[in-house]
């Protein structure tokens, strides 16, 4: 593996620093991690990673975790895999199976890192409150590209009134991410505005569009997790709409067959309002 990782000094506070089994099992899964999307061959199967992510198995897991250990220190491939279920119930990751590999997901990896640096030498580490436990892979400079059409337009950075569309956008965001967690911090709305801008300027996404998937991705468990900002909104965009286009086919069907309802509900068993209500309830001033 080239490149590295940056670990932050929290690590020391955290139950996991005590335990040099599960601290050991941590490590590889951050630095087996992907910093780029990129697509990877499994036999004849092309697998889509995003960064943060590694495909494994029970097995390569294991000759990982062993690799350079006496064989007193080994373990067995069940152990080490109940390990990484410990990680997952912890909400360091997710593991994705399938009947031939599994996909494992660093949670929140593109949160934790901010780089200021010349010469590609400083990285600061930039944490929200609660301050979880991650590190992530620093990406190399030829990685980054600048979009020339977005660097034109944003050479001068813009003020956001509260009533335009793109601010409204961005506190809509913030309070539907609020709605399953208390732990964001309340973010640059300026700086979201003007990433919500890049969406519908540049991109050329429509707002009942952007509206709506927002709206699911904030209830999908394993997305909800992911896009806690509206950069990483619009960086996964096109992949969003297919999955949520999908999961509604699905409920479609299974409701047409199944016998179920086409009624939808809250968590609380209360109808849930429509987008544009839901919309302009929380951006309203």
């Amino acid at each position: 593996m080239e490149g590295w990782i940056c670990i932050h000094r929290k690590l020391r506070k955290n139950a996991i620093f005590n335990d040099m089994e599960l601290l050991r099992l941590w490590l590889i899964c951050l630095t087996e991690a992907t910093y780029i999307e990129r697509n990877q061959m499994i036999g004849r199967q092309t697998v889509q990673l995003q960064p943060g992510q590694f495909v494994t198995g029970r097995f390569d897991l294991h000759d990982m975790y062993n690799n350079g250990l006496k064989s007193d220190q080994k373990k067995s491939p069940k152990t080490i895999w109940r390990w990484l279920e410990t990680l997952q119930r912890g909400h360091f990751l997710t593991i994705q199976s399938t009947t031939k590999f599994s996909v494992v997901t660093i949670l929140n990896w593109d949160l934790y890192q901010e780089q200021k640096s010349e010469n590609d030498q400083q990285i600061t580490n930039k944490r929200p409150a609660n301050d979880q436990l991650v590190a992530t892979n620093k990406n190399d400079n030829n990685d980054y590209k600048v979009n020339k059409e977005e660097n034109k337009i944003t050479n001068k950075r813009k003020t956001y009134a509260e009533d335009t569309s793109s601010y409204r956008m961005a506190v809509f965001l913030f309070s539907k991410i609020t709605e399953w967690t208390g732990s964001l911090k309340q973010p640059d709305f300026q700086h979201w505005a003007d990433d919500f801008r890049k969406i519908y300027e540049i991109d050329k996404r429509e707002t009942e569009q952007v509206k709506a998937v927002i709206e699911w991705v904030t209830t999908d468990t394993f997305w909800r997790r992911n896009i806690l900002s509206p950069g990483k909104l619009r960086k996964q965009f096109d992949r969003l709409v297919i999955e949520m286009e999908n999961k509604a086919d699905k409920k479609i069907k299974a409701q047409r067959y199944g016998g179920g309802t086409n009624e939808r509900r809250s968590d609380h068993g209360s109808d849930i309002i429509s987008s544009k209500q839901n919309y302009d309830l929380f951006v309203r001033r």
